[in-house]
C-alpha cells in the first residue's frame, strides 16, 4: 500500500486515503486547488515560526459536502459506491489514518472499537444532508 491511495471510478475520484506512515518535508497540500475540503501535511523542525495570521473574508460556493475522517483508534471498513448507489469496494482505515471522501456515496463497518474524528462543511442539514440507501452484503465485499 502507498502513502496517498486514491479510490476511483474510472477517471471519478472518490477518496483519498492518506495513510498513518505519509511523511514529508515542510507542507504538501494533497488535496488539488479546486476541492472544497482542502487537506495538507506538514511536518515542520523545532523552532518553527508560522507567522501569526487571522484569516481573510473570502466567499465560497460549496454544492458538494465533503467530509474528512481522521481515525484516533480502531479499525474501520469503508465501503464506496459511485453517484448511482453501485458498490465499486472496500477499504480498512486503521488507527491514524486519514481519508478524504470526495464524491460518491460510502458506508462504514466498524472492524475494531473506533474513536474518530469527522471534518466537513457546515452547517450540517440533518436528514438534507444526506440520502441513505441499502448498503452491500457482508458475503460480497471486495477488497482491492
Amino acid at each position: 500500500m502507498g502513502q496517498v491511495e486514491e479510490v476511483k471510478k474510472k477517471d471519478r475520484l472518490l477518496a483519498m486515503i492518506i495513510r498513518n506512515n505519509y511523511e514529508c518535508e515542510g507542507v504538501d497540500f494533497i488535496t488539488p486547488n479546486e476541492y472544497s475540503q482542502q487537506v495538507a501535511y506538514m511536518h515542520h523542525p523545532l523552532g518553527k515560526v508560522i507567522d501569526a495570521h487571522v484569516h481573510n473574508l473570502v466567499h465560497r460556493n460549496v454544492v458538494m459536502t465533503q467530509e474528512v475522517l481522521f481515525i484516533k483508534k480502531g479499525v474501520l471498513r469503508v465501503d464506496f459506491y459511485d453517484e448511482y448507489e453501485d458498490y465499486l469496494e472496500s477499504r480498512d482505515l486503521n488507527q491514524g489514518d486519514i481519508i478524504l471522501l470526495i464524491s460518491g456515496g460510502h458506508g462504514f463497518q466498524v472492524l475494531e472499537e473506533v474513536e474518530m474524528i469527522e471534518v466537513k462543511q457546515g452547517p450540517y442539514a440533518g436528514n438534507n444532508d444526506k440520502k441513505r440507501f441499502e448498503g452491500i452484503a457482508e458475503n460480497q465485499i471486495i477488497y482491492r
